[in-house]
């Protein structure tokens, strides 16, 4: 492994280790003030709405100046949040709008690092070495995942103030990191105009939509994604249903890096190259099964257990809709379908939450669960009929591509 793409590992690992820390700590504090679940779905919804405007201009300006700069950038706004959380915290503030507004500008910093870390990983690496440095990624990812909210539960429980001094470290230390990178440098266009750089922005979008295969796996993970995740009402889980406190909810929002990682690891090994698109809607029919499972579990031991199966299953989703979208990329456009990736996946996830917080507070928070997880399992069945090239798709058919 070369020490560019260690650096990146690293930098990668200890930035996501923050962020999740921190949303442990976030989402106990909201729910601990308000009492209602639509506290946490608000979370999602005011950290969409930045991403939603700003991803694809950030995967454009990726293309325009460097996707370095733009990484570094992002992680520094992110340091300057947790900073703003620790002084919410030691002021012991009860109003919810301030933690609002700080995630406002937090979802703003991931909308600008998110795409940037997406489109720089291919340039540190030959084409030929990408699925395993995705993979190996993905293992650095899935790692923080199963230690960041264990610790932020800890660290949460040992004193509120603690999980947000050592994210806005973290967060330092990945700035640090990413700073030192080099790699190969993407071609670079000009766009002095407004009117250019929208022209742009536009290329990524018509080139997703122009590739069925590409469309279909990250329109497949936005709805199922979206119907499905549970992870923004594990607080109330955690505290009401399984009555297990900060320390649980740390366990619970670990318990499917766990399988993420297992899987991870299993690809860095073997990546998949056969029958990938039937393994994928394999696996996000599991994901929307095990939901349901974890819906109606009274039980601490099975609820870990159905989300470490939910993370596996997830995990292999995401490399194998990973792959197809940076083999389909040439360089020139990287930043652009970078950020319309992680559009995808940021609408899947924040607006997810909101979506969960929603239906939690109408329906009641099981209810809502199981919902979303029948939900998921309609989605796959739609989308192997809507998208039979996707469903036939192997690793061959997409490096010919």
């Amino acid at each position: 492994m070369s020490n560019m793409l260690a650096f990146y590992l690293a930098g990668r690992f200890v930035s996501e280790l923050a962020a999740l820390m921190q949303s442990v700590a976030v989402g106990w504090t909201l729910y601990k003030l308000s009492n209602e679940p639509m506290a946490l779905g608000i979370a999602g919804i005011v950290q969409f709405i930045p991403m939603l405007l700003l991803t694809l201009p950030a995967g454009e300006l990726c293309d325009r100046i460097s996707p370095r700069r733009v990484l570094v950038a992002g992680l520094a706004l992110q340091c300057a949040c947790a900073l703003a959380f620790l002084l919410l915290e030691i002021e012991s503030s009860t109003q919810l709008w301030p933690f609002y507004l700080v995630l406002l500008v937090f979802g703003a910093a991931r909308a600008c690092a998110d795409p940037a870390a997406q489109a720089l990983l291919p340039l540190l690496v030959p084409s030929r070495a990408l699925p395993r440095a995705i993979a190996l990624n993905a293992s650095a990812w899935q790692v923080a995942v199963i230690a960041g909210p264990a610790l932020g539960g800890l660290a949460y429980a040992a004193g509120p103030s603690i999980p947000y001094a050592i994210s806005g470290v973290g967060f330092l230390a990945g700035l640090l990191g990413m700073s030192v990178l080099g790699g190969r440098q993407s071609p670079r266009v000009s766009a002095a105009t407004l009117k250019e750089r929208l022209a742009r922005i536009a290329e990524g979008l018509v080139f997703i939509r122009s590739q069925p295969i590409v469309f279909g796996a990250m329109s497949l993970d936005l709805f199922a994604v979206l119907l499905g995740g549970a992870t923004a009402l594990l607080p109330i889980y955690a505290r009401d249903i399984l009555h297990a406190g900060p320390v649980g909810l740390g366990m619970l929002r670990s318990a499917p890096a766990v399988g993420a990682c297992l899987a991870a690891l299993i690809q860095v090994r073997r990546p998949p190259d056969r029958h990938l698109g039937l393994t994928l809607f394999g696996a996000v029919a599991v994901f929307g099964v095990s939901t349901i499972v974890f819906a109606v579990s009274t039980s601490i031991v099975l609820s870990l257990t159905v989300l470490v199966i939910m993370g596996a299953s997830d995990m292999v989703s995401v490399n194998i809709r990973s792959s197809l979208v940076q083999l389909a990329a040439p360089d020139a456009m990287r930043g652009r379908v970078s950020s319309v990736n992680m559009l995808f996946i940021g609408a899947s996830s924040e607006l997810g939450e909101f979506e969960s917080g929603a239906a939690a507070s109408l329906l009641g928070t099981v209810p809502a669960v199981v919902l979303g997880g029948i939900g998921t399992l309609l989605v796959v069945a739609v989308w192997m009929r809507a998208f039979p090239a996707l469903r036939k798709v192997d690793f061959a058919d997409c490096a010919r591509h």
